[in-house]
């Protein structure tokens, strides 16, 4: 569907008129949920479903330990369990040759409990980017991808199995919650990525140059809207940063993205854990992001604004806008102008923008933006003094890049026959 472009906002200054389409957002090939109103439904609760197993990983130190006791096992073996699992990345009873014969499958089995099986993996760019297809112990799926970058290596996690945020332009929204994930099954997609790579299953380990490289760095920004799993997610960023009991990695590292539940984003301000804060905007103006973003019809464009700014002034740590570039959607040049302006109403310096050229997804309509509109909308906001980066999208050919990931029929299939 396409109209006019729609008057610039009431209130904010005048800028250069453009004659670009305005297309609104509509499904193609599915049709989108809607509540008994006839808005768009949201999903904040997970539904119902049997609990995976306790695991290493859900716990904290402490509680490991009486975890231990309660099997009837010295509670010393818990600092044994978690090298193997934190550091030397298994859960093979058989690898764990410091730990006694007679009880090894028991501890294993008590603590360490198998989460995901592998489905299947399909790799891209020359394999230095991996997306990797998961069943959980009830049978939902969920994807990972791993990415080789020079100096770096990034996993996209998922914390949700589906999600409930509905967005018309993403594959995920369009299936629905089917549950939140545990904090376990969130930390396993990293440990079982930490394997491959030291396995040599991820391209060439010399681009790097060294043999113990690993994940270096994580985006929340698999499938699920990681700040409606809350608690789960949290326990999973303080084990990865855990130099101790867990993961040792660098909270800095760590990308915790949102489409922005205000009340979440407050408490995430106050957990002294300082991740990247990312904000997945796509619209300045509530106008279309009520269309776009469904969670917008609860918390404004101005509201999640303020809160991303709130994150900044207690964590000090720039905050990151994520922007899809969608063809005459939310591509005008006002737009960016619109974008701008808010952000250098809240000040300078604490902001970064990543537009994100719009990854295809099946049965859609929408395509990326021309080149040419997404070098103005990146030149507007840079001649605005918003540092401002078009990102690398990596993995479409997979169907890996942000917004593509879904459990579809074949992946269905394929995991009724592991």
């Amino acid at each position: 569907m396409t109209e006019s472009t729609p008057a610039r906002p009431e209130g904010m200054s005048a800028v250069r008129t453009t004659t670009a389409k305005q297309v609104r957002p509509a499904t193609e090939g599915w049709t989108q949920a809607k509540d008994a109103e006839g808005r768009p439904l949201l999903q904040f609760a997970s539904p119902k479903r049997g609990k995976p197993p306790v695991h290493l990983a859900d716990l904290d130190h402490d509680a490991r330990v009486e975890k231990l006791k309660e099997l009837g096992m010295p509670g010393f073996r818990a600092a044994q369990l978690e090298k193997h699992y934190f550091q030397h990345y298994t859960s093979d009873p058989a690898q764990m040759t410091d730990l006694p014969a007679a009880s090894r499958d028991e501890l294993v089995g008590g603590l360490l409990p198998n989460l995901m099986t592998e489905v299947r993996r399909l790799e891209t760019d020359g394999g230095d980017t991996i997306k990797f297809l998961w069943r959980l112990h009830d049978g939902a799926l969920v994807e990972s991808v791993l990415m080789r970058y020079t100096g770096r290596i990034t996993l996209c996690v998922s914390s949700q199995a589906g999600c409930g945020m509905n967005c018309p332009f993403c594959a995920t929204g369009q299936a629905g919650l089917t549950r939140n994930m545990s904090a376990a099954e969130i930390v396993d997609q990293v440990v079982r990525a930490n394997r491959l790579i030291a396995d040599g299953g991820l391209g060439d380990p010399r681009k790097v140059g060294h043999k113990d490289e690993r994940v270096t760095n994580i985006v929340f920004m698999g499938m699920g809207e990681p700040l409606a799993n809350y608690a789960r997610v949290m326990q999973a960023v303080r084990t990865m940063v855990d130099k101790k009991h867990g993961l040792g990695m660098s909270a800095r590292g760590i990308t915790v993205s949102t489409v922005g539940l205000v009340p979440a984003i407050r408490k995430l301000s106050a957990e002294e854990i300082p991740v990247t804060f990312a904000l997945s905007l796509h619209a300045p103006d509530d106008h279309l992001r009520d269309e776009l973003i469904p969670v917008n019809s609860r918390w404004k464009v101005d509201e999640a604004l303020d809160a991303a700014r709130e994150y900044f002034e207690k964590t000090g740590r720039r905050v990151s806008i994520e922007y899809a570039l969608i063809k005459d959607m939310n591509d005008h040049a006002w737009r960016a102008d619109l974008l701008a302006e808010k952000l250098n109403a809240r000040g300078r310096g604490w902001v970064h923008v990543n537009p994100i050229p719009l990854n295809p997804t099946p049965g859609s309509i929408w395509t990326s933006s021309d080149v040419d509109v997404q070098n103005e909308f990146v030149r507007r906001l840079n001649d605005a003094g918003i540092p401002t980066t078009l990102r690398d999208t990596r993995g479409k050919e997979i169907d890996g890049a942000c917004g593509q990931l879904v459990a579809t029929e074949e992946d269905q299939a394929a995991a009724a026959s592991v």
